[in-house]
């Protein structure tokens, strides 16, 4: 697959959206998204499992994740005071960033170039699903020290056969699970 094709992706009925992946422009076009098959992604012809050599990829590295919060002060005075995160840099109230270990955390509060609304208006928000996993030993301590400062759990403890997990939230609702592997 040559870069500068375009990636067509049905969207809603009624159109289709459309990257160069060249330049990085969209447009989106008038094309009924039926005209492609239902629930695949047409890139002239080719397929999306061919493999993009090392030597080809646009991606240099992980960089690291972002959430969307409200208050940067209080994002990180948690991750740092309560989760024993380094405070990298801060622009408050739209930016900061801190880290722990290879993890870095860049927090966007409102106003930051990363929290602004998509094209067609949507809102970037805090919260959701995805989340960062955190390696803990000893996590039904970990638990009830945390519980002890009156930080909020979506769930209880869950073991499996990789290990025990809990989800935490931040003060904005964005998941953290924290994790203890299984010996």
């Amino acid at each position: 697959m040559h870069l500068s094709q375009r990636l067509t992706v049905p969207l809603i009925p009624g159109g289709t959206d459309r990257t160069n992946l060249d330049t990085g422009s969209f447009e989106r076009s008038a094309i009924p998204a039926c005209d492609a098959p239902r629930g695949n992604i047409a890139m002239n012809q080719q397929s999306l499992s061919e493999p993009i050599s090392a030597s080809r990829s646009f991606i240099l590295d992980f960089w690291g994740v972002r959430y969307q919060v409200e208050d940067i002060g209080r994002s990180v005075d948690f991750y740092t005071n309560r989760l024993g995160f380094k405070l990298d840099f801060q622009h408050p109230p739209a930016f900061a960033q801190v880290s722990i270990g290879n993890l870095k955390l860049i927090l966007s509060g409102p106003g930051a170039s990363g929290s602004r609304a998509m094209p067609d208006g949507l809102p970037q928000e805090s919260g959701g699903w995805n989340r960062i996993i955190l390696k803990v030993a000893d996590l039904p301590d970990r638990i009830e020290a945390l519980e002890k400062t009156g930080l909020h759990f979506r769930n209880r403890m869950e073991t499996g056969p990789g290990g025990k997990q809990i989800q935490l939230e931040d003060p904005d609702g964005n998941p953290i699970e924290l994790f203890e592997p299984a010996e």
